[in-house]
């Protein structure tokens, strides 16, 4: 794997945060009607676990929710990504999507430019809107299904 060197202030800081913490947080904001991302760039380095995208959240809850999964792997403990997960969000369950590599260039580019490409897992947090309903379920309201688009295809919940 291809470690780049940081050529400005952003990359810098991508490179400083890694070393540091572990992981950086970027977030892309709210532009025309589109909604916001977060995702990780450094789990995947640091703590060989996939790197993390959650869409549609404010800024300070998806970075709180990345932070809850870098606590976790740094303290030995990984989440498992083919069950739904109801820690992330107040017991509030959620899932995770693996994300098609098709995909990474318009969502994740500076984490493809980290890792030098397309050579990293990457999966998205599905959260539930709030009559519990997530986007691929027919009862999801459109203006849900557009604020939060699954990049990848579900699979199947497994209740734990």
């Amino acid at each position: 794997m291809t470690i780049r060197v940081g050529s400005d202030d952003a990359e810098r800081k991508v490179l400083a945060d890694v070393k540091k913490h572990g992981w950086h947080c970027l977030n892309i904001f709210e532009e025309d009607g589109q909604p916001p991302w977060t995702f990780s760039i450094g789990f995947h380095k640091t703590w060989d676990f996939p790197e993390l995208i959650v869409i549609g959240l404010k800024r300070d809850v998806a970075h709180a929710t990345l932070n809850i999964v870098a606590t976790q792997l740094a303290e030995g403990r990984r989440l498992d990504l083919a069950a739904d997960n109801d820690d992330l969000f107040n017991e509030i369950p959620c899932c995770f999507v693996e994300v098609p590599k098709s995909a990474y260039r318009e969502y994740v580019g500076t984490a493809r430019w980290f890792y030098g490409g397309n050579d990293f897992p990457l999966y998205q947090i599905v959260w539930p809107s709030k009559d519990g309903c997530f986007p691929w379920n027919e009862r999801a309201s459109a203006s849900f299904k557009q604020w939060q688009p699954v990049l990848g295809s579900p699979k199947p919940v497994v209740r734990l």
